[in-house]
């Protein structure tokens, strides 16, 4: 230890200055300098294997399924993966996971710990029995490592039943990695529920969230085109178009919105009842690019057809201020290339809604993981697919 001896006049200075310093010492250390992992380049996806969780496992006095979105957490080499759950087996919740992987594949899917999400005022969410005003349809989920905290979506509830209408706002809300809530996200007027046909259908609103532009921003998908904006999708071309929200995070404020044109549904049914596609997930690449995840599935199939595009919202119009696409119909859409289609994989996949960059493979290739939303059924899988990521 030593001592320093200055004029009166110097030492408050002094003082502020040993103050100031240690302040950027302890700042510098205390906020991650972290980014996101980018692959603006993507030329292909190389299927490496796969891991089936069995049916209803139990892990932690809960059953495991759902599992709707995933992210990696680099820093402590874990995943995250949210369940669709309504708090109706178990209360809604998101799932910490371990998958070691290699150049060969998956060898096991290893559930670490369950955390239940929780309301503002603490509670678990409540099922459609308790209270359906307030019942969560968890979709995404995204880790912040910069913050530490979580950001997932809900789809909310647009129920016209015949003794009782159920309107839900969807939402997007801000956790800590314990499940306690932070705050939500303002939304635009153009997703919110309705009871006339205007804004986002039953079960079709944010299905996929992605952190970009090193946690700046956000983006959040909306899986079928809204009302006001277009027909669904079909197996013929309808120019089906959704919308993909850019928000602010610092503000949680929307900054932008893109159109996004749908593929046409894969595959007729059989019988001719049920047909969908949308976008199931989101995955930032790089500046504007996303990958967009359009999952298809048709009655009749007990298969569902998964393409994976990359999304360029680069010269895209922005289209905040269109209330209608339907109307207003002077808007670029966002471009997309194909860059894989998984009924070319030759094996049985999925309802596939969820994906995230992995660990680097020792070849120095990044790695990409999707994931399976079983819905709890005996007939569907809890998948986990592996690719490598060539740019």
């Amino acid at each position: 230890m030593f001592f320093v001896s200055l004029p009166p006049k110097h030492t408050m200075k002094f003082i502020l200055l040993i103050f100031a310093s240690l302040f950027l010492v302890y700042s510098g250390s205390a906020q991650k300098k972290t980014t996101l992992p980018q692959a603006p380049h993507i030329k292909q996806l190389n299927f490496l294997g796969e891991y089936e969780v069995p049916h209803n496992y139990k892990f932690k006095n809960t059953t495991v399924g759902g599992l709707s979105g995933l992210d990696y957490d680099v820093e402590r080499g874990q995943y995250y993966a949210i369940s669709d759950d309504r708090s109706d087996k178990n209360r809604a919740r998101y799932y910490t996971v371990k998958i070691p992987v290699s150049p060969k594949g998956i060898d096991t899917v290893i559930f670490t710990d369950v955390t239940t999400l929780l309301q503002a005022d603490g509670t678990p969410y409540p099922n459609k029995s308790e209270n359906p005003y307030k019942t969560p349809d968890p979709e995404a989920l995204r880790y912040n490592p910069t913050n530490n905290c979580m950001v997932w979506t809900s789809e909310g509830e647009r129920d016209l039943g015949v003794f009782k209408t159920v309107l839900e706002n969807p939402a997007i809300t801000t956790i800590t990695t314990e499940g306690k809530f932070i705050d939500t996200f303002l939304l635009p007027e153009q997703v919110l529920m309705h009871k006339e046909e205007w804004g986002p259908r039953q079960n079709s609103v944010f299905e996929g969230v992605a952190f970009a532009d090193d946690y700046r921003n956000a983006y959040v998908s909306v899986e079928e085109p809204l009302y006001q904006d277009a027909e669904r999708a079909d197996t013929q071309d309808v120019n089906p178009m959704i919308r993909i929200l850019k928000f602010d995070l610092p503000s949680k404020k929307t900054i932008a919105q893109y159109a996004y044109k749908l593929d046409p549904v894969a595959h007729p049914p059989l019988p001719l009842t049920f047909k969908i596609n949308g976008v199931s997930d989101i995955l930032w690449t790089g500046k504007d690019k996303l990958l967009v995840m359009e999952r298809s599935f048709s009655t009749g199939r007990m298969a569902c057809t998964i393409k994976i595009f990359e999304a360029d919202l680069s010269k895209a119009t922005n289209i905040k201020d269109n209330k209608s696409l339907k109307v207003e119909k002077a808007f670029i859409p966002a471009t997309k290339r194909l860059i894989l289609n998984m009924d070319n994989l030759g094996r049985y996949v999925d309802n596939f809604e969820g994906m995230t960059f992995g660990p680097t493979l020792p070849n120095g290739h990044k790695t990409l993981l999707t994931i399976v939303d079983n819905n709890f059924s005996i007939f569907e899988k809890t998948q986990v697919f592996l690719f490598e990521v060539v740019e």
